[in-house]
C-alpha cells in the first residue's frame, strides 16, 4: 500500500470525471432528443473539451485526449451509457455529482501544473486551471445554444475550480505537486458538493448593488436649499 503511486489514483479520478461528464453531456442530449451522434458529440465535448482547450492554449503538442485512447474511449462510453440507460433517481444523481466534483479539482490542478511547467506565471496558470475544469461544460452549453451555466444562477462550481487552482499554484511552488493535486481534489469537491446541497451561489448583478446617491438622499427637509421647520 505504501508503494502505491498517487498518480495512479489521480488518473482514476481523471477518467472517472471524463465518464461522469460524458454521461452528463448525454443527459443534455437526451433532454433535447438528440440521436446517437448528438449524444457522442456532447459527451466528448463535456468530458474532454476543457483538457483539449488547455493543451491548445499551452501549445505543448497534440492534446492528451488525442494521444491517449483511454480518454476518448471513456467519453464515448459515457455517451453510450446515457443513450441506452435513462439514468434517474436520487442515488444516480448523487454519484454523478460527486464524480463531477472530484474531477473538477483534478482538472483544475492538472491545468495549473501544466501551465506552470510550461513557464507561465502563477496568474495565467490559475486561469488555465479554471478553463481546464469548466471549459468542457461551457463548450457543451454553447453548442446547444444555452448560456454557459458557470456564468451565474447556479451553485458554486467555477469557484471550486478557482480554489483548487490556487492550492495547486501554491503547493507547486513549494515542490509539492502531488499534495497540490490531492488538496485541489478534496477542497474543490467539498466546496462544490456542499454548495449544491445548501444552495450557495455568488450574487448576481443587482443583488448587491450599492447605489449612491441613495434615492432618498438628501432628506426632504434639506431639499430646495432650505431646511423645513
Amino acid at each position: 500500500m505504501g508503494d502505491l503511486d498517487p498518480r495512479v489514483l489521480f488518473d482514476v479520478v481523471d477518467l472517472m470525471g471524463v465518464l461522469a461528464n460524458g454521461v452528463l453531456g448525454g443527459a443534455v442530449a437526451r433532454h433535447l432528443k438528440f440521436d446517437l451522434v448528438g449524444f457522442t458529440v456532447l459527451a466528448v465535448v463535456s468530458g474532454l473539451g476543457g483538457g483539449m482547450l488547455r493543451d491548445v492554449l499551452l501549445q505543448v503538442g497534440f492534446p492528451v485526449a488525442l494521444t491517449n485512447s483511454a480518454y476518448l474511449s471513456t467519453a464515448i462510453a459515457g455517451a453510450v451509457i446515457a443513450f441506452f440507460l435513462h439514468l434517474r433517481g436520487k442515488w444516480t444523481n448523487r454519484v454523478l455529482i460527486v464524480a463531477d466534483a472530484l474531477s473538477l479539482g483534478c482538472w483544475a490542478a492538472t491545468g495549473t501544473s501544466k501551465a506552470l511547467a510550461a513557464g507561465l506565471n502563477w496568474l495565467p496558470a490559475i486561469m488555465i486551471g479554471v478553463i481546464t475544469a469548466v471549459g468542457g461544460g461551457m463548450i457543451r452549453d454553447i453548442a446547444v445554444g444555452q448560456v454557459p451555466r458557470v456564468f451565474g444562477g447556479n451553485t458554486l462550481y467555477a469557484t471550486g475550480a478557482l480554489i483548487g487552482s490556487l492550492e495547486m499554484a501554491v503547493l507547486y511552488s513549494l515542490d509539492l505537486p502531488n499534495w497540490g493535486m490531492a488538496a485541489a481534489i478534496l477542497t474543490s469537491a467539498t466546496v462544490t458538493v456542499v454548495a449544491r446541497r445548501r444552495g450557495w451561489r455568488l450574487p448576481g448583478a443587482g443583488e448587491w448593488d450599492v447605489r449612491f446617491p441613495r434615492p432618498d438622499w438628501p432628506p426632504a427637509r434639506f431639499r430646495r436649499g432650505r431646511r423645513k421647520p
